[in-house]
């Protein structure tokens, strides 16, 4: 499929390909998509799938689906787990970012692999960009295209620290003179605080609900650190005893503790690497502050969480959902002189 988009489009493309959501930057355009990383899809014959829906309508579909429709995120924790429902989500998305016209040339993709990725998934993601047809294929790390979208001066001799926080995976990095220092990343994110919710109501409440619920409780009452005035919402879903739609009352607070162990992990993730950061660099941190990005980061008191246990500065990104696709896009824009920024991959646009 991946072949079809050759000759269509010309502009220079920023991806990325995160596990929750895919955002597309078009040269000169900006940020152009921002979709859910999910597909819908139906089995046919002879085991071909037919794509049925992609993005914010598949997502919809999400546990509501009859027999023989399936709904999946092909990325998890970052890397392409299914290449084929990859591929039809970035034509479709592709497509969209030009209204459907074709474009004259082969365009220059730029898309974000995590720091701590293989070989192995940084090739799985050239190899889908080529195949799309772009005339030249490259990766950055995460971290990277965070920090530089969040406007830290990453090619100073200071130490930057930057901690995104995706549906996925949770990336840690300190950045100096151009590169990461020291990195690290745990395979725990927002996708982890939906599912610690799940179990919330499932364990307590007694009642079975969905990861769209779950998410939606997250954005409204979720939190980090207690607050000023605790939050409450009434949530609906199935009685596990007798089967029955039910509708229960959850508290801020409740959410709160059943997500400790989750933050537990990221801040855990975070002292380690401070604690292999050279004296200059972690004494640059301490001065300028730990800069959050990516969806995660959004839960509400996260950066005084983190601040006050760390006993660092801690600031929210000035746009976290779309440092990482900014940060791409800014290469772009100078991509000749932004290149020792990017990941060199063996057999690259070979």
């Amino acid at each position: 499929m991946f072949k079809r988009l050759s000759g269509i489009f010309g502009h220079d493309v920023g991806l990325d390909l995160g596990t929750s959501n895919v955002v597309v930057y078009v040269k000169g355009k900006g940020i152009f998509i921002d979709e859910p990383s999910v597909v819908s899809y139906r089995q046919g014959s002879k085991g071909k799938r037919e794509v049925i829906a992609i993005g914010r309508r598949a997502k919809s579909m999400m546990g509501k689906t009859p027999a023989g429709i399936e709904t999946i995120r092909p990325l998890q924790h970052g890397v392409i787990a299914d290449f084929e429902a990859t591929e039809a989500m970035i034509w479709h998305f592709i497509r969209t970012a030009n209204g459907g016209r074709r474009f004259l040339a082969h365009p220059k993709f730029v898309a974000c692999v995590p720091a701590c990725g293989t070989e192995v998934e940084r090739r799985a993601v050239v190899d889908a960009a080529l195949a799309a047809g772009a005339r030249e294929a490259y990766v950055v790390e995460e971290p990277v295209a965070a920090a530089i979208g969040a406007g830290l001066p990453i090619n100073e001799p200071r130490g930057n620290m930057v901690v995104d926080i995706g549906g996925g995976t949770s990336e840690v990095a300190v950045l100096s003179l151009g590169g990461i220092v020291v990195s690290d990343s745990v395979r725990i994110a927002g996708d982890d605080i939906d599912e610690a919710i799940v179990n919330l109501l499932r364990q307590e409440k007694k009642l079975y609900i969905g990861n769209i619920t779950a998410e939606e409780i997250k954005v409204q009452i979720g939190s980090a650190y207690p607050l000023d005035e605790e939050l409450e919402m009434e949530v609906k879903g199935r009685d596990l005893t007798n089967g029955l739609p039910r509708a229960v009352k959850i508290t801020s607070g409740e959410v709160r503790e059943s997500l400790e162990p989750i933050l537990l992990r990221i801040e855990e993730k975070i002292r380690e690497t401070l604690e292999r950061t050279q004296p200059e660099l972690a004494r640059d941190i301490v001065e300028h502050g730990i800069v959050l990005s990516g969806g995660g980061s959004l839960l509400r008191e996260l950066p005084r969480r983190l601040s006050a246990s760390l006993e660092i500065p801690v600031i929210l990104a000035e746009q976290p959902l779309y440092s990482v696709a900014i940060g791409l896009g800014r290469i772009l824009e100078r991509l000749d002189f932004m290149k020792r920024a990017l990941v060199s991959v063996e057999g690259e646009n070979a």
